[in-house]
């Protein structure tokens, strides 16, 4: 005879009736042990002293159970759901059998039958892990940029985005700039700061924003990078955009330890704006990086110096585009017309590209082969278009913008219908009004009417 599985329960029926038929209990305080009522105690010993201990096992083990779903059905609902509901999940799989095919199954049934038949895999089977990634040898090697957008001064100032650079071998934090948001030229101020105070490192390694990369592969202008790519590309860094926020996790779980950390040294300090923020955020970073930066594993410092004067500097942190130039000398940029003064080399642009340089501070300078070109400016009303796309990073600064300009736009003049359909007041001031019912003329008028009409008739 083999092995035989047997419960809990059964194993401790065994045991209460053997101590039963060895006379050291009462069939009484089996049945109290057991929960049991006399007569079935004594039908379980009749049992057991007949076909021994393996009798008390439950006869429907090993058994299928009475309510059990015929084959059939079952073979009918995973045809249906392998030819109709195969990327179906168990629960809409479940509701399309009911609604489309009149096959009421219950969900858990269907989530069972589908995972034997290899078509569903559970929260457990569908996990994914990510490996660590080591970090890099040198100090300066990789460099780690993300933005977080935070209520980092609480109910005390407005939210805004701290930038935060992160070097990937020591895990110091290299440059730190609050800003309104993520955009172009707060990256390219960052930049500028970052540089003076360590050089130019090997490479830099972000996310997709779109600041780092052009979300359109067949986009036309910008040989496929954007502006802060192609500044990079001029002072010779590398830029690499991370996969994964796992990929970039060092400035992830930075940025989680700053939102703590760092909002509450600036309640303590009582800062309540950007621009004291950033100037506390020196001391902070030389503090946080004396107590938690590591040792890389080469003492190398890959930072190269820049040499490069401040003006050239300026002129590559900027946004540099091509424009068009028209007959009239003139071109779009950003919802406004520029005009070109005419002389005798504006005279032969037509037709051709100019290079516009846009500065944070608001300056556009219009350059043909290095030569700066006076201009003009038209439609200087500017606003945000109708249905403008927008990123969720730079929602919080277009909302402010377009609430500042919307307060400064005066009301329309709304006209009524008398104006629509021109009267013009004549000064005059109505009287009062005129009783009818008791004017002496009006009454004449009446009676000599009424004559008339009984003179006819």
């Amino acid at each position: 005879m083999g092995l035989i599985a047997m419960s809990e329960r059964d194993l401790q029926r065994i045991e209460v009736l053997s101590k039963v038929i060895a006379g050291r209990m009462t069939v009484v305080s089996a049945a109290h042990v057991l929960d049991l009522s006399e007569r079935q105690v004594r039908r379980l010993l009749q049992r057991m002293r007949t076909g021994g201990a393996a009798s008390i096992r439950h006869k429907a083990i090993g058994r299928p159970s009475n309510n059990r779903i015929s084959d059939g059905v079952r073979d009918y609902a995973m045809t249906l759901v392998r030819e109709r509901y195969a990327d179906f999940g168990p629960t809409l799989a479940t509701e399309k059998l009911t609604e489309l095919d009149g096959l009421r199954v219950s969900r858990e049934t269907v989530r069972g039958w589908m995972s034997d038949a290899g078509l569903w895999l559970s929260r457990k089977q569908r996990r994914t892990f990510h490996q660590p990634r080591l970090r890099r040898e040198a100090y300066g090697e990789l460099v780690q940029i993300d933005g977080s957008d935070h209520r980092w001064f609480e109910d005390r100032g407005p939210p805004c985005s701290l930038l935060v650079f992160v070097d990937d071998a020591t895990g110091r934090l290299m440059q730190l700039r609050f800003v309104r948001s993520e955009s172009a030229f707060t990256y390219f101020e960052a930049l500028e700061l970052y540089l003076q105070h360590h050089g130019a490192p090997i490479a830099f390694y972000s996310d997709k924003h779109s600041v780092f990369r052009v979300a359109k592969s067949d986009a036309r202008a910008g040989q496929g990078m954007t502006q802060f790519g192609r500044a990079l590309c001029e002072l010779n860094i590398e830029i690499l955009c991370a996969n994964s926020s796992q990929a970039k996790g060092r400035v992830e779980r930075m940025n989680r330890t700053l939102q703590d950390r760092l909002v509450k040294e600036l309640r303590l300090c009582g800062i309540d704006s950007m621009e004291a923020g950033n100037a506390f955020l020196p001391g902070f970073m030389e503090d946080y990086n004396a107590r938690f930066a590591i040792v890389p594993a080469r003492p190398d410092d890959l930072h190269r110096p820049l040499n490069l004067t401040p003006d050239r500097l300026t002129e590559i942190l900027c946004k540099r585009e091509q424009r068009y130039v028209g007959s009239q000398l003139t071109f779009s940029f950003e919802r406004k017309r520029i005009m070109l003064e005419e002389s005798e080399v504006t005279r032969g642009l037509v037709g051709r590209y100019v290079e516009t340089y846009a500065y944070a501070n608001g300056r556009l300078d219009v350059r043909w082969k290095g030569l700066s070109l006076p201009y003009t400016v038209f439609d200087k009303d500017q606003r945000v278009t109708h249905a403008a796309i927008t990123e969720n990073k730079r929602l919080g600064e277009v909302l402010a913008y377009i609430r500042e300009r919307q307060e400064q736009q005066d009301k329309p003049a709304v006209k009524s219908n008398s104006d629509k359909n021109g009267y013009k007041p004549r000064g005059r001031k109505p009287g009062p009004r005129r009783d009818y019912m008791n004017d002496p003329a009006v009454i004449a008028r009446r009676e000599k009417a009424l004559a008339r009409q009984q003179a006819a008739e």
